[in-house]
């Protein structure tokens, strides 16, 4: 069983994830409008350029994602995405320019279980973690 997240949006989630495939080093593979879908018809014409999928294609891991229809976007709350990186270069990397424009709630710094390790929330309005373990 692999879990992956999927991140909800208030019509910005092209721009996020095309700046989290920057970011993360991934490729987004399939992103799908609003417009392009079978049910464009039930949604309000100015909708129709939001994204109604994409998939950034991680390696082992998937992040998905899309703009809610109107009046179903809730701000995200109750949940980070963890990242966990190896080299803790790659964690002060990630985590900066995930930061960009956004609001660090932990800053990077070593912590008692790991070398890196650092809370914050983007510029989308999505939390992260950044975390890079400490080797046994």
């Amino acid at each position: 069983m692999k879990l992956n997240p999927y991140l909800m949006f208030n019509g910005n989630c092209e721009a996020a994830f095309k700046f989290y495939e920057h970011c993360l080093g991934g490729k987004i593979v399939m992103m799908m409008t609003h417009g392009d879908a079978p049910s464009a018809e039930h949604i309000p014409a100015e909708w129709h350029d939001k994204i109604m999928h994409v998939c950034l294609d991680l390696g082992d891991r998937l992040l998905m994602g899309s703009d809610s229809p109107p009046g179903y976007f809730d701000t995200p709350q109750g949940f980070s995405v963890q990242i966990s990186v190896d080299e803790p270069a790659e964690a002060e990397r990630i985590f900066h320019i995930l930061a960009e424009n956004g609001k660090v709630k932990m800053p990077i710094d070593q912590t008692f279980w790991s070398v890196r390790f650092g809370m914050l929330v983007d510029q989308f309005g999505i939390p992260w973690m950044v975390n890079c373990q400490k080797t046994p």
